[in-house]
């Protein structure tokens, strides 16, 4: 009724700023909505108006068969995405309509509503965290936002920040480019220098920038920021994954920065918006009374720099220039494209190294891990692709699924199975064998021939459905061997009298006597 009630209003506004005058471009403008919308409605009465929202309530949607499942499942876990939806109804349903994700949100969401199903979770509990010690703490995260240039192009600029926790001194630096491991480095060292000095401990997320991989909680630095970090006086902490509160403070700088100076600031070129943001800084980032402290940063450094430890010279050579690359996974290199390795390209503003040194390219990430190598090619207009780099690697998952058919009673069934779960799940081909070969690896071989014949008959290609077939008939030979009591053995070591007693006998003559009689 709220939802009726507010688009009613809509209609009404609508109405009324055409008969002041106003142009449907325009009133569609000022209300956010379509200009087709805004001219359907004022064709409308107020009664066809509503008759149009009547028709919409009353229209069955595509997806309304499946309100039960959606139904069942949202009850049974409430903190259900509609991505995740999506994926179960497809899952479940062979038939199930191909929709936009948008189209499945919008339904679940409609059946949460009308059935009362809200999406519950454990609400974080907060603590007041008492302000550190001038000098202690100093936290780091980086940005990116798009502008637009003076032609109304966008433009994305990548941006890393440093704030002092207890003064709330702030210092910004913007880049063209994605950071990598040698920009950060700069990036750190030109910030304390703004600062005056260094604090004891530094905060991070665990970002590429800085992390090469992580072993079970052990977190591997990448080389070159390991070797700075080991010269530098200041410790570091890593934020656990998917907890921003942790450094807080600069995850409200970044929103800051976005919010205060980036919103509706024409784009120029990145030196002049270097300079533009430390004009913002001196009047505005650290010259205005902070919301928490209520005192200007700018006042509060005046203490902490007296706290900061000494600036530790550090030479390091200048940021590698970056090369963007395409999406047929390629880049370009002075008038020739050079191929990368299938899966390089990970969307827009994917960038990579390039170094030329002996007659070889060296294409690498950001953080400088070697991607391939190429021969300079001296001509122009050439393309130069590494074979390699496209070969077919679907022949490792033919050996492998003929690997995993050995491991089968049958082969041949065993085949053609596998087969259907190679073209059900075929992104997720690898996986899927793997995990068959795995829960089949320790199992006896009749259970095995009875969990293929039976997922043949019930039309199952997934392995984590085959697993689950397999397990409940292993859970019923584990339960019929326990229905079946085994005799009770008795141990000479509890009593030796009564083992050793011998039972008395009969004589069957008796027994005919009394058959006679």
């Amino acid at each position: 009724m709220e939802k009726l009630l507010k688009k009613l209003i809509v209609y009404h506004q609508i109405h009324r700023m055409h008969r002041n005058g106003w142009k449907v471009s325009r009133i569609a403008e000022f209300l956010v909505i379509n200009r087709r919308t805004v001219s359907k409605y004022l064709s409308m009465t107020e009664q066809e108006y509503f008759a149009y929202q009547e028709s919409i309530r009353a229209r069955k949607r595509e997806l309304d068969p499946y309100e039960g499942f959606v139904k069942i499942k949202l009850e049974l876990f409430s903190q259900t995405s509609a991505a995740q939806m999506h994926d179960w109804l497809k899952e479940h349903y062979d038939d199930f309509p191909e929709v936009s994700p948008k189209t499945v949100y919008n339904f679940v969401m409609k059946v949460r509503q009308e059935h009362n199903i809200p999406k519950t979770g454990k609400q974080r509990d907060y603590d007041i965290v008492e302000e550190l010690p001038f000098g202690k703490q100093s936290q780091v995260d980086f940005g990116e936002y798009n502008m637009r240039d003076g032609q109304g192009k966008r433009v994305k600029v990548y941006f890393f920040t440093i704030v002092l926790s207890r003064s709330r001194y702030k210092w910004v630096y913007f880049s063209e480019t994605p950071f990598t491991s040698a920009l950060a480095i700069k990036s750190h060292q030109e910030g304390f220098n703004y600062f005056g000095g260094i604090t004891q401990e530094v905060v991070y997320d665990q970002d590429t920038v800085f992390l090469s991989d992580e072993n079970i909680g052990d977190l591997i630095l990448s080389e070159q920021f390991k070797a700075y970090t080991q010269a530098m006086p200041f410790s570091l902490y890593f934020c656990r994954k998917s907890d921003p509160e942790t450094k807080g403070k600069v995850e409200s700088v970044v929103k800051y920065v976005k919010q205060n100076f980036l919103y509706n600031r024409p784009f120029v070129d990145i030196q002049t918006l270097n300079q533009e943001v430390l004009g913002w800084l001196a009047r505005t980032g650290n010259g205005m009374p902070h919301a928490v402290t209520k005192k200007k940063p700018v006042d509060l450094w005046e203490i902490e720099r007296e706290h900061l430890n000494k600036i530790v010279p550090y030479s390091f050579a200048e940021p590698s220039p970056t090369f963007p690359v395409h999406q047929d996974n390629a880049v370009n290199y002075k008038s020739n494209i050079y191929s990368v390795p299938s899966g390089t390209y990970k969307g827009r503003g994917t960038k990579v190294i390039i170094h030329a040194k002996d007659g070889k390219l060296e294409v690498r990430d950001i953080n400088e891990n070697l991607l391939c190598t190429h021969d300079i090619c001296t001509d122009s207009g050439r393309v130069i692709v590494n074979t390699d780099h496209r070969r077919d690697k679907s022949r490792k998952v033919d050996n492998l699924l003929l690997e995993v058919a050995m491991c089968f009673p049958d082969y041949d069934k065993a085949v053609l199975y596998l087969e259907r779960v190679r073209k059900e799940k075929k992104r997720y081909a690898r996986d899927q064998l793997l995990h068959i070969k795995k829960c089949i690896s320790k199992a006896n071989a009749d259970y095995v021939l009875k969990t293929l014949e039976y997922c043949v008959d019930k039309s199952i290609y997934s392995a984590t459905d085959f697993e689950d077939v397999l397990k409940m008939f292993l859970q019923e030979k584990k339960d019929s061997k326990q229905s079946v009591k085994a005799p009770k053995q008795v141990h000479l070591s509890v009593n030796k009298k009564i083992a050793e007693i011998t039972p008395d006998t009969s004589n069957i003559q008796n027994y005919e006597k009394i058959m006679k009689n």
